[in-house]
């Protein structure tokens, strides 16, 4: 059973930050890309960020370059998304998902609030 449970959000004021933890049961996570996306009210749920098996290589979406950075822990099961100098715009739930062809697998999602 592929479990992924998010936990870290929260309501934060612009230029705040949030770490984001996304904890991996029931498979060997060491084996995994895992990917961070985000889904705000209206919009079509968007790839965020992901970063491979062993860390090596990472990607980010342009609108949080240099703002956000992934993270994994394979040894405790984690996956971390530290987001920095939040704005309103990056409001949304934050889900994390592992692939298996051909199948995805998401949480349930945190929910990022950015607002004064």
């Amino acid at each position: 059973q592929y479990q992924l449970v998010e936990s870290g959000g929260g309501l934060v004021q612009p230029g705040g930050s949030l770490r984001l933890s996304c904890a991996a049961s029931g498979f060997t996570l060491d084996y995994y890309a895992i990917g961070w996306f985000r889904q705000a009210p209206g919009k079509e749920r968007e790839g965020v960020s992901c970063i491979s098996s062993n860390g090596g290589s990472i990607k980010y979406a342009d609108s949080v370059k240099g703002r956000f950075t992934i993270s994994r822990d394979n040894a405790k099961k984690m996956v971390y998304l530290q987001m920095n100098s939040l704005k309103p715009e990056d409001t949304a739930v934050y889900y994390c998902r592992l692939t298996i062809f051909p199948n995805d697998y998401w949480g349930q999602g945190t929910q990022v609030t950015v607002s004064s």
